[in-house]
């Protein structure tokens, strides 16, 4: 029978770096890009950013703060949701899709 060791790591409180992987990353800080070897990795061309679809799993970080809303507009994201949860969502996805909007003006007006 064999014995099983496990090793966790808590990625809040790395183990501090050996100073032979600190000496590493150092030089390759200072290497210049253009003695970086990228034989191995192919070209990106325009064709491959044609096919290109975003992460369906990417979810952008979400950040607690305190933001003051007129009530009304609570209430009115409140009583669109079903069950009154879900109304911070709702305010969230309204802020993206106003953000979307006025980038895309933007983009379009730079364009002309």
């Amino acid at each position: 029978m064999s014995k099983i060791i496990r090793y966790t790591v808590d990625l809040n409180n790395p183990p501090p770096l050996s100073e032979e992987v600190l000496a590493e990353i150092a030089a390759l800080k200072a290497q210049p890009d253009r003695e970086i070897d990228t034989s191995d990795i192919p070209e990106l061309t325009e064709k491959f950013w044609q096919n290109a679809v975003p992460n369906p799993y990417f979810r952008p970080v979400k950040r607690q703060l305190t933001l003051r809303i007129d009530a009304d507009l609570i209430e009115w994201f409140k009583r669109k949701s079903a069950d009154q949860r879900g109304y911070q969502t709702r305010i969230n996805r309204a802020l993206r899709d106003y953000v979307e909007r006025e980038e895309q003006a933007a983009a379009q007006s730079a364009a002309e």
